[in-house]
């Protein structure tokens, strides 16, 4: 079965903004059986279903994530901190 490697997550903003998390696929899977996805902290906890379903996990005691209001696949992701081109 194909995943994509990151989807968008879009969250009701507080203000007048949604706030868009960009979360990559990990190796671990869920207790669905679909991978969990996550930010460049950690924080942001997904698993993620082939039809777009999601399941936010909590990454600490106390966390109540909320459902993000949109979900995208990307199909080109933005390079992290360490996918930096040697010598750049």
């Amino acid at each position: 079965m194909e995943y994509s490697e990151s989807y968008e997550l879009t969250f009701q903003g507080s203000g007048a903004e949604d706030d868009v998390v960009l979360v990559r696929r990990t190796g671990r899977a869920g207790a669905g059986g679909y991978p969990v996805y996550e930010d460049d902290t950690g924080i942001v906890r997904a698993e993620i279903s082939d039809r777009g379903e999601v399941r936010m996990l909590a990454s600490g005691g106390h966390q109540a994530p909320g459902l993000p209001v949109s979900v995208r696949p990307v199909d080109d992701p933005v390079p992290g901190p360490d996918d930096a081109a040697p010598g750049a």
